[in-house]
């Protein structure tokens, strides 16, 4: 772990997680977290209105990378990522969505925590032709 990344890691709060499997190695989806709108990728970040573009604030190939928050009214939450290699060459993703600030409400917590799933284990997978 960085130092940078030690201090928020000492003191969030985590609002959600979530592991599956996705069928892609874990170097293709390394990439695809990492550059999800490189030219030669496949397109399956599609943001809501009410999101941006999350900035990859750390990316330790192969296992590890973490998002700035997609949503300007949270922009102090991030999402990490962790992949961890499975059997038939597929990649168990799990996200973990963490905050230094106050949790939100039930209602604001579950639509954060649909649309990571929709983006990573629906739009994401479905990248891979799945």
């Amino acid at each position: 772990m960085s130092a940078e990344s030690e201090p928020y890691a000492a003191s969030v709060i985590e609002i959600g997680s979530r592991a599956r499997t996705l069928p892609a190695p874990p170097p293709a989806v390394w990439e695809s977290l990492t550059q999800p709108r490189r030219p030669q990728g496949r397109a399956w970040l599609e943001l809501l209105p009410d999101e941006v573009e999350p900035e990859v604030l750390q990316a330790d190939k192969p296992d590890r990378v973490v998002w700035s928050s997609l949503w300007p009214s949270r922009p102090d939450d991030q999402v990490h990522f962790g992949l961890t290699p499975t059997e038939g060459g597929q990649t168990l993703l799990r996200f973990t969505l963490l905050t230094p600030v106050e949790v939100p409400d039930e209602s604001k917590t579950g639509h954060l925590r649909r649309r990571l799933n929709q983006l990573l284990f629906a739009d994401l997978r479905f990248s891979y032709g799945q």
